[in-house]
């Protein structure tokens, strides 16, 4: 048997004393299965904020590691293109506490008051995507309201716009573009894990 074990990871990024490694636990967008991801709409954690659910979701456009990232300047538009349009929406403005890149360039980070399964988030991630395909330029793309207004690709991110609604119109039904693939391995009576060949 051999693989990869989805037991929790630590990594050590220094010591805390004499001698004294502090370990720290992975976070849950590290642990999940890159290599089994594919593009959609996932629950990436839920966190209470003064009592009330707020929720990460990750709007994944690519497969990691496997497709091309979303070129950078790209990324940037979207990232524009799609805040504008969330917040301006008049049923989901008010719901709306983030939206931005993931570091790895395949998707994107939307958070969200509340605690809603991903799949009631389709028809808003749908009209998102179909909006930037009607965009005359990318809101915010000046030196006064951008940290790199130079950086924006208005027709590179219409085409990954247009592919990742395409995508999800196809893939409507499926299921699979809703749910983190499982990790969990079987685990005999004895303690044997199995892994992946």
């Amino acid at each position: 048997m051999a693989g990869k074990s989805n037991e929790k990871k630590s990594y050590a990024p220094g010591k805390t004393g004499p001698g004294r490694e502090k370990k720290m636990e992975l976070i849950r967008s590290f642990s999940v299965d890159h290599t089994r991801i594919i593009p959609g709409i996932f629950t990436s954690r839920v966190d209470l904020v003064g009592g009330e659910p707020v929720t990460t979701y990750d709007v994944r456009l690519k497969r990691p590691n496997i497709e091309p990232a979303v070129d950078v300047a790209a990324m940037h538009s979207l990232e524009h293109l799609i805040a504008t349009f969330l917040r301006n929406d008049p049923d989901w403005k008010d719901e709306v506490v983030y939206w931005g890149p993931m570091g790895c360039l395949t998707g994107f980070y939307l958070i969200l008051k509340g605690d809603r399964a991903p799949r009631e988030l389709y028809g808003l991630m749908l009209r998102a995507f179909r909006s930037v395909l009607d965009a005359g330029g990318v809101p915010g793309a000046a030196p006064e309201n951008c940290g790199n207004y130079r950086m924006h690709d208005l027709e590179k991110a219409k085409r990954y716009a247009g592919e990742f609604a395409d995508y999800l119109e196809a893939n409507a039904e499926n299921g699979a573009i809703f749910v983190y693939p499982g990790t969990e391995r079987p685990v005999t009576e004895d303690g044997r894990r199995f892994y992946d060949s």
